[in-house]
Parts: C-alpha cells; sequence; structure tokens
C-alpha cells in the first residue's frame, strides 16, 4: 500500500513540474512575444509601409504610446531585461553626480528611461547642489509619464521635449548629462550625433554619464545577448564593435573616459570628462 501511495506521489509530482514548466514556458514565450510586437516588429512594419523617414520612425511603440508605458514600467519587469543589474547601474551614476560639484548648476537626463533611474537622478543631482535638473524626451508621452513619478520635485525639474541629436539648449550650460540605456536604441548614424551633442551642452569639466550594452566576456553570455539584440534591438550589436562609445569619445580628443563594466562584462557605465 505504501509502494502504491509512493508511486501516485511521485506521478503527481512529475505532473505537477510537467505542468509548472509548461506554463513557464507560455509565459515567458508570450512575453517575448509581446515585446517584439511592440518593439523590433513595430520597426519592421514602418519599413513596410515606407513610413521610415521620420526624426521618430525608430522609437518603438512601448516608448511613445501611454498605455503601453504604463503597462511595462514596472520595477521587477525592468530589473530583469537588465538581469537585475538595474539597482547597480544607477547607484553607480547616483554616486558618481554626489562627488562631483553640481552647486548652482543644472543637469540633464536625455531621455526618459523606465524604473526608478530618474527620480534616484534626479534626487542625486539636487542633493550635489544642483540649482535645476532638466529632463529631455522627443516622445511627450514619455515627459508626461515622468512628470507624474517627479511631482515631489516640482519647481526645480523642467521637462523639455527634444531630439537627443539635435537638441534646442544653449551650449555649455550643463554640468552633468545622464544617458541611460539610449545610444542602442539609436540608428547608427545617429549615435555619434547624439554624442557630440552630449558634449556641446556641457561645460568645460562637465561630466557625462552613460549606461549601456557592452560586449561580454562569457560566450554564453555573448550568444544570449547576439541573439537578444537581433531579436529586439537592430542597433544594439554596434556598440560591441564599429560604435564603441569609448572608442568614439577617446577618438575626439575631448574627453577624458573611465569606463568600468558589471556581469562579466555584459553591461558598461562611462565616465567621460569633458576637456
Amino acid at each position: 500500500m505504501s509502494g502504491s501511495r509512493r508511486i501516485t506521489e511521485r506521478t503527481a509530482m512529475n505532473n505537477w513540474v510537467i505542468t509548472a514548466t509548461f506554463a513557464l514556458s507560455a509565459l515567458l514565450c508570450a512575453t517575448a512575444l509581446f515585446f517584439f510586437v511592440f518593439t523590433r516588429g513595430a520597426l519592421l512594419a514602418r519599413g513596410l509601409c515606407a513610413r521610415s523617414s521620420s526624426e521618430r520612425s525608430h522609437v518603438y511603440p512601448i516608448y511613445s504610446s501611454m498605455w503601453l508605458i504604463r503597462l511595462v514600467d514596472f520595477q521587477p519587469i525592468i530589473s530583469a531585461i537588465l538581469l537585475f543589474q538595474y539597482h547597480r547601474l544607477v547607484s553607480h551614476i547616483v554616486a558618481g553626480l554626489k562627488r562631483t560639484d553640481l552647486r548652482g548648476r543644472q543637469v540633464l537626463v536625455t531621455s526618459c528611461a523606465f524604473g526608478n533611474v530618474i527620480p534616484r537622478v534626479v534626487r542625486a543631482a539636487l542633493e550635489a547642489g544642483a540649482e535645476r535638473v532638466l529632463i529631455a524626451d522627443i516622445i511627450e508621452n514619455e515627459l508626461v509619464h515622468a512628470r507624474r513619478k517627479l511631482e515631489a520635485f516640482r519647481g526645480r525639474v523642467a521637462f523639455v521635449e527634444g531630439d537627443a541629436t539635435h537638441m534646442r539648449l544653449a551650449p555649455g550650460r550643463m554640468q552633468a548629462n545622464v544617458m541611460f540605456f539610449l545610444l542602442h536604441e539609436l540608428p547608427h548614424p545617429l549615435k555619434a550625433q547624439a554624442l557630440r551633442e552630449a558634449g556641446r551642452m556641457l561645460a568645460p569639466g562637465g561630466k557625462l554619464f552613460l549606461a549601456e550594452f557592452h560586449r561580454p566576456e562569457l560566450w554564453v553570455l555573448r550568444a544570449l545577448s547576439w541573439t537578444y539584440f537581433k531579436v529586439f534591438e537592430p542597433f544594439g550589436l554596434a556598440l560591441w564593435t564599429t560604435h564603441d562609445p569609448l572608442r568614439y569619445l577617446e577618438g575626439t580628443g575631448a574627453w577624458r573616459c573611465e569606463r568600468t563594466t558589471c556581469l562579466f562584462g555584459n553591461f558598461q557605465l562611462i565616465t567621460a570628462t569633458k576637456r
């Protein structure tokens, strides 16, 4: 009798494992399909419809549609996308801002990002003495969404709708500029333009804090990252080679740069000081 009970329990356990595995696989596939449809799938559809000439044609619907922004901007989801390195990456930038003398100066955040990076960056900049923080993005809905996160800082934060490659801001006015996972979403010619604009707006001695993907050291992570970029982020792989932001910045001779990486080189943090 006890033997039959053990067999029944083992069978029930096996069935539970199979069911759980199937459910998890279905959830992962559905999630991947969702993100593909509203990221690269949307770009492919625009290309077929010959709507690729707009300055916003590279922007995914997931970053422009308000209902998608609200649906996806959930901290655990964003942390998982960055392989749970999100907090570490943001903390590095926050620490850099706190070490910078921002008294009476202005700080720019170029492009909104999901998660709590913007509130944390704004708080750190203001605590370091910044007079004002500007949040810039090409999509109005992103600015509306960011404004909701920054109610506690009303009066000390301004919002500017503008393209990171052609900002309508005076040169040399910013003491710090934060670009958090923007470059990998820009078409290749626009990557250099965005970095040039970042330099134009910074004062001499100003700092650019840049977080991005990087070529992993481990072949397993490299293969997974390569697949991720090919499927979801077609402009990201160039950061490994031809459009390495550190190589570009150092090549101009106008910057003094430091780069650190994390998670076996999967992510990079660049702190560039304008000469």
